[in-house]
């Protein structure tokens, strides 16, 4: 069970990582996708901060099990949001985007709490 844990927070941290990494990179499709969802760029940054401290939080709580039980659920609220943002901006097709990384930060957290 913790080889699976291992593996899926692996996965769910670089996916994160990599999304965490667009925003202080800002390339054109997230500048439009935040337009159109109503999201000031200003507020990029610390999306990008809130991102990576729960790529950290994984990362560290692969050995220490409170922390990531805390990162994942912070990162699921903050996918959540994303969903709810999409939601409330009406951009019905841009609501699959944000789904592979709540389903990995998800299964991060049962498998963690399975493995405990």
């Amino acid at each position: 069970m913790f080889t699976a844990y291992l593996v899926v927070t692996l996965l769910a941290a670089a996916a994160s990582a990599y999304s965490a990494t667009n925003h202080y990179t800002r390339p054109k499709w997230i500048l439009d996708s935040l337009t159109k969802y109503g999201v000031s760029h200003s507020w990029l940054p610390w999306l990008g901060a809130l991102k990576a401290a729960g790529v950290l939080g994984l990362l560290v709580g692969i050995g220490v099990p409170a922390i990531a039980v805390a990162a994942s659920a912070g990162l699921i609220l903050y996918y959540v949001g994303a969903v709810g943002t999409i939601l409330r901006a009406r951009c019905y097709s841009h609501l699959l985007a944000p789904m592979p990384f709540l389903l990995l930060v998800v299964g991060s957290l049962v498998l963690r709490l399975a493995s405990s």
